[in-house]
């Protein structure tokens, strides 16, 4: 049955965090709050307007909340909310999963990059 356009509680999962860096972002804002320069710096391999993006998508979502303390030079925090922890939490499990697997993924990978390299 679909309730209010969604499958299942995958699917409303990943309708707020879906994608490469979103999972990334909130990893980084797990433990406290955070300027943008210094998620930037975290988030390893992410552009500036990917990563303005996200946390706009992510702060109209209710996950993440912004600081603008208006001062000069300009200082801009970064937070989980309260439902934003609770996603965080959620993905907890997620990371233990990849940080047990770490070794059999990257090779896994190394080999179809392999592949794909003998192919062309």
């Amino acid at each position: 049955m679909m309730e209010n356009g969604f499958s299942c509680g995958l699917d409303v999962a990943l309708a707020v965090v879906g994608g490469k860096w979103k999972p990334l972002i909130l990893f980084h804002l797990g433990g406290r709050a955070r300027r943008f320069g210094e998620l930037r710096r975290l988030v390893v391999g992410i552009s500036e307007k990917m990563l303005i993006q996200h946390l706009k998508e992510l702060e109209a979502d209710g996950v993440v909340s912004r600081t603008d303390h208006r001062e000069l030079p300009p200082r801009v925090d970064y937070a989980l909310t309260l439902f934003g922890r609770t996603l965080a939490a959620a993905l907890v499990p997620l990371c233990a999963w990849g940080d047990a697997h770490r070794v059999q993924v990257a090779q896994i990978k190394r080999m179809q990059a392999k592949q794909e390299t003998e192919v062309v």
